[in-house]
């Protein structure tokens, strides 16, 4: 309870090589949940802003074409 919060600047200076890796792991794990909410037509819940918000199939399509069009 009384430790600090660990942002993303402090996972990438960790000494342990793990928690080094676990910010890319986590992003991976991510993308391949809205890959597999995509090919199954479901829906993805996440947390923004303290709050849980359910994003559709079909607004991560939306999203994932935004993001090819940008790269």
């Amino acid at each position: 309870m009384g430790r600090k919060p660990v942002n993303a600047t402090d996972i990438t200076k960790a000494k342990n090589p793990d928690q080094r890796a676990s910010l890319a792991a986590l992003q991976r794990a991510a993308a391949l949940a809205r890959e597999t909410a995509i090919q199954t037509n479901t829906s993805i819940v996440i947390e923004k802003d303290g709050k849980l918000v359910r994003i559709s199939a079909d607004e991560l399509r939306r999203q994932a074409s935004e993001e090819a069009k940008e790269s």
